[in-house]
């Protein structure tokens, strides 16, 4: 057998190589063979079908669709590296099996064209599952080269820009966003199981509200005014429970004109739902279980590794609170401190506090400072300082707290759910001190709904809700380092052209 040697794309200059690209396709049309006049195809079989079940697929003829990724040719016969969506797949390409001139036109076609091939399943003498083209047809024409083989796209921000470029090249990218769709599919699975409904929520708001961040402003020509892009779908779906759906869900895009580094994107998936008649201890289960469900979808598995640190979700999700968190960690009892003492101590350990903050925010700084980094494994921490819970009910035997956990792993939260507020005269009060901080310069104060608060006039039952940063989920169960890798088509700088 000769030896296999391969097919180089000469010249290296990529204008080149498509005006080369162009010429083929043009003589092509001249031809009367137009491959983007074909409008339907055979596909009978994936590449994974084969080679994951080839006993049954053996001898039989299949069609495959997909794109020529590699070509080894040894004069009358060749062999092509076919992928489809799910994978890889060697084609025998051989002059005697497809006629003289069907090989010729085959020749003439280039890395990266889409193909249709029908032939027959064998293992060929080195044991490799492949495919003996019988047929084949030309069913995309690529104009322009994909990256060199050996070095392929690996700079980030043109993996970014050019995400249906990353997913020709590097097969994990798939990987990661099929175990995304698994992710999303397993959340609504169990939360339609347990009777919640999805719903959907104005994106266009007036108010942007539900959350601790600056809204992005747009314009709307018709009407006249300018709206805001949805921050949180909080405020909507708890107007919902008033209105008697009494379990509700959505998991939706939210936008938050903030910065950008591996766990913050200004565009994100955030999942919320609303229970009524529990509180956050049985929010607190629900999301154990989701979280599970999630992971088993993905993995298969409730023990993973990401980037090198086990974790293991079949164990009991740990519980503390905020007060004893930083207890624990830093030797302050914050019940033991006046506001005073609390500013005193925060200006003796170098953190900052502002004019606005109360001695809720400082715990909270002490608990940003130094908590959060330690948490490493699921851990629900519990009972919030007032301060920074606008929207949440006040524990009754400790009323400068709340009923609130955030859930952290790996040193960042990925859970966020309150036992919600359902008194309006609070809430008012509680919407009056946001609009306070705001005329104080906090930015990402919420300011007051009234339309949200006649809804809580109207009764709203108790309710347990909660958010969930769906990307930093699939971070997790992708083993994925940045935000962007989980998000198909990330927010970008603009490039100048």
């Amino acid at each position: 057998m000769p030896n296999e040697t391969i097919v180089q794309q000469e010249p290296q200059d990529a204008n080149q190589l498509r005006q080369i690209r162009l010429e083929k396709l043009l003589a092509l049309q001249a031809s009367g063979e137009n491959p983007f006049h074909i409008t339907t195809a055979d596909q009978t079989a994936h590449a994974a079908d084969i080679t994951e079940g080839f006993e049954a697929f053996e001898g039989k003829e299949v069609s495959l669709c997909g794109r020529m990724m590699g070509r080894r040719d040894m004069g009358k016969a060749n062999f092509i590296d076919l992928q489809d969506s799910s994978g890889r797949i060697q084609v025998f390409v051989r002059v005697n099996d497809i006629g003289e001139e069907a090989y010729a036109a085959y020749k003439k076609w280039d890395i990266g064209d889409l193909l249709e091939i029908t032939g027959a399943v064998f293992r060929t003498r080195r044991g490799e599952i492949s495919v003996r083209a019988a047929k084949m047809r030309l069913l995309s024409k690529s104009l322009l080269p994909l990256p060199e083989k050996f070095h392929g796209l690996t700079d980030t921000d043109a993996r970014y820009r050019r995400r249906y470029l990353d997913l020709i090249v590097n097969p994990e990218v798939g990987q990661t966003f099929r175990r995304r769709a698994a992710i999303h599919k397993a959340i609504r699975q169990y939360l339609d199981d347990r009777a919640f409904i999805e719903v959907d929520t104005p994106t266009l708001v007036h108010n942007a509200g539900g959350a601790a961040a600056r809204p992005f402003v747009t314009h709307h020509n018709a009407l006249g005014e300018d709206l805001f892009l949805r921050i949180s779908l909080e405020l909507y779906l708890k107007r919902l429970i008033v209105g008697g759906l009494e379990r509700v869900y959505e998991m939706g895009k939210v936008f938050r004109n903030e910065g950008v580094d591996a766990t913050h994107s200004p565009e994100f998936t955030l999942l919320e739902l609303y229970q009524a008649h529990t509180d956050y201890h049985g929010i607190m289960d629900l999301i154990e279980g989701l979280f599970r469900a999630a992971a088993q979808a993905a993995l298969g598995r409730l023990d993973f590794s990401y980037e090198g640190t086990q974790l293991d979700f079949a164990q009991p999700f740990a519980r503390v609170t905020m007060l004893d968190a930083v207890k624990q960690v830093t030797g302050v009892d914050f019940d033991a401190l006046d506001f005073e003492q609390a500013k005193a101590l925060a200006k003796q350990r170098g953190i900052e506090v502002h004019a606005r903050h109360g001695k809720g925010d400082i715990l909270n700084l002490f608990f940003e400072t130094y908590v959060e980094k330690t948490l490493i494994q699921p851990t629900f921490v519990l009972d919030h300082p007032v301060e920074i819970s606008p929207l949440t009910k006040r524990k009754p035997e400790k009323p400068d707290h709340v009923e609130r956990f955030e859930l952290f792993l790996l040193g960042h939260e990925y859970a966020n759910a309150y036992s919600e507020l359902n008194d309006p005269i609070d809430q008012r009060v509680r919407f009056e001190a946001q609009e306070k901080l705001f005329s104080q310069g906090d930015e990402e104060a919420q300011h007051t709904d009234e339309d949200f608060l006649t809804a809580l006039e109207y009764g709203m039952p108790p309710t347990g809700g909660v958010g969930v940063g769906v990307d930093r989920l699939v971070m997790l169960l992708t083993n994925s380092h940045t935000i962007r890798d989980v998000q198909l088509f990330p927010t970008m700088k603009a490039l100048d052209l």
